[in-house]
């Protein structure tokens, strides 16, 4: 019975990103063990894992958006998708690398002689292979060898030797990688002297041996001669680690002097004539430059001694946000000489806000805050490393949505594996958080400390003031699009023309039960005078009741409200 071609469509892509999560799940910490290259921060597996985890999502996404219909995706939808997720999710050096792999691949797999086609043959799969690892290093600003960038070219070259279907290219892809990857201590001194290969190179073969899987059904033996060489090394990771930190480390153009102090990524919206700019203009601050994406959203990464003039170089390119400023501080080996290890804090808070004023709010009080964006909720992975970021023992999760609770619970359980004792409190809104947040004293004991801030979210009423989008079913009745929607506990209690007169009535059906405290967060699509207004009526309508007024900033919501 003659063997049917195997080739890749729009499930195929969703098994991808479903089993290369996985395995960088299994392969995260060996990954993060041999990074040395181009900082020794040990969290190179984290980086990949996070960057899969949003491309990932993202195809899951648009398979949930076709429900249980007959239709389903497009290769191209699929495509697009996994590399959408990628490139608003990539973190790191590596991870805004891989984004650009995986955009390049759904460049060809979208488009071009592939069009809308419902699958990708085994031509199609070396084309997109080989514009991919062209169009990575063209990212980033000083290519060097022995990095995953020489891999990726080691998988495209060795796809384009292979005649065959979608499942005889991806190995051999695969099995080029793992070559090229035991080769990287050859071409980079730093990994030579640390004994390792290179962490970003091992984390790319980790995916297309996934991709392998997908295609073929068939799971492959991880990384034959390359994993050899990882655990035969595994000695000399302690021992390399030790060399860095006493000043052996090298910047990112493979010099051995100490590099930036700073690491600056922002996803920015802009045009390309600005961007070529502002590559030009990262370059002069700074190394390890990558800038990747296009259409109008880039994901930009650079190492820089002035984290301020990065970032204002992104506002002067464009709209710069979700903007993430590591210090390659105590704890993070990047420049020489040795520095004691940063203690550990007995206990943190850590939160997700939906708008830059409130990170400021919940900044301000201590808190650890991860941004939640409209349509960009956090993955689970962000929030660990939010809670690992905390560097505390022991540590308060408030996800502020109830849709995120999920994702909560895994992020603590994961946390709760590496030794991090974590409490999750189920707040749904960011006004129960800053209730929460208010009562939080960590010189109290851990367990009365959870349940006294339990107790403050669960006694805050929260609302939420939105503009509907469409027609619509509600539980107050039909609604239009451009209609004022009043929510209470996340049901819509009142529908009107109007956001101040709404966000009044709103407000009256929450005193009635009574209250303390009224707590306003206005985002900047509300009107200006709405905040005022409100205050006014409370004050002249219920004597005992204060209010408090925080702006939250681009947050999705014109206006929340939380009634203690």
């Amino acid at each position: 019975m003659a063997q049917v071609p195997q080739t890749l469509d729009a499930l195929a892509v969703r098994t991808w990103c479903g089993l290369a999560l996985r395995a960088l799940g299994r392969a995260r910490e060996e990954i993060d063990a041999i990074n040395v290259y181009p900082v020794a921060d040990g969290d190179t597996g984290t980086n990949l894992y996070l960057t899969v985890e949003s491309a990932a999502t993202a195809v899951e996404a648009v398979f949930a958006g076709y429900g249980t219909g007959t239709e389903e995706p497009s290769l191209a939808d699929a495509a697009r998708a996994m590399a959408h997720g990628a490139l608003i999710g990539a973190r790191g050096n590596s991870g805004t690398i891989l984004a650009q792999l995986l955009r390049g691949m759904a460049q060809v797999l979208a488009g071009g002689e592939a069009g809308e086609a419902s699958h990708c043959d085994g031509a199609g799969l070396r084309r997109a292979l080989r514009h991919a690892a062209d169009s990575a290093r063209r990212a980033v600003a000083h290519p060097v060898e022995g990095t995953v960038l020489t891999v990726a070219a080691a998988a495209a070259a060795a796809a384009e030797e292979m005649e065959g279907d979608c499942g005889a290219v991806a190995r051999a892809a695969y099995e080029g990688a793992g070559l090229a990857l035991a080769q990287t201590p050859d071409r980079l001194a730093v990994l030579r002297r640390a004994g390792v290969v290179d962490a970003g190179g091992r984390g790319l073969v980790t995916v297309l041996g996934a991709l392998v899987e997908a295609c073929t059904g068939e799971a492959v033996n991880e990384i034959t001669r390359a994993r050899e060489t990882v655990r035969e090394s595994a000695a000399a990771v302690a021992e390399a680690h030790a060399r860095v930190e006493a000043g052996a480390g090298a910047c990112a153009d493979g010099a051995e002097d100490d590099g930036p102090a700073y690491e600056v990524i922002y996803l920015l919206e802009a045009g390309d004539e600005a961007v070529a700019r502002l590559r030009a203009r990262l370059d002069a601050l700074g190394d390890s430059l990558v800038v990747v994406g296009g259409d109008g959203l880039w994901n930009v990464h650079v190492h820089v001694d002035d984290a301020g003039a990065a970032v204002e170089a992104g506002v002067e390119a464009g709209r710069p946000y979700r903007i993430r400023i590591t210090h390659f501080g105590a704890g993070d080996v990047h420049t020489g000489g040795e520095r004691p290890p940063r203690e550990r804090a007995q206990r943190a808070v850590v939160a997700v806000v939906p708008g830059e004023g409130l990170a400021g709010l919940y900044g301000e009080a201590g808190a650890t805050t991860v941004l939640a964006r409209p349509g960009e909720p956090p993955a689970s992975g962000e929030l660990v490393q939010a809670v690992r970021r905390a560097h505390a023992r022991e540590v308060v999760l408030l996800p502020n949505d109830a849709e995120l609770r999920h994702t909560a619970a895994a992020a603590a359980e994961q946390a709760r594996a590496e030794g991090i004792r974590v409490a999750l409190i189920p707040t749904r809104s960011a006004v129960q958080g800053i209730a929460a947040l208010a009562v939080h004293e960590p010189e109290r004991r851990f367990d009365e400390d959870v349940v006294q801030m339990t107790s403050a979210a669960g006694a805050t009423r929260y609302a939420e003031v939105i503009v509907a989008e469409r027609q619509s079913w509600t539980s107050a009745g039909i609604c239009q699009a451009g209609d004022v929607l009043g929510l209470i506990d996340g049901d819509v209690a009142v529908i009107g023309p109007d956001l101040t007169a709404t966000a009044e009535t709103l407000l009256d059906r929450m005193l009635r039960a009574g209250g303390e405290l009224v707590t306003l967060v206005v985002g900047d699509e509300a009107p200006e005078s709405v905040a005022a207004h409100l205050e006014t009526h409370v004050r002249e309508s219920y004597l005992a009741v204060d209010t408090l007024v925080y702006r939250g900033g681009r947050q999705g919501s014109p206006l929340l409200i939380g009634v203690e």
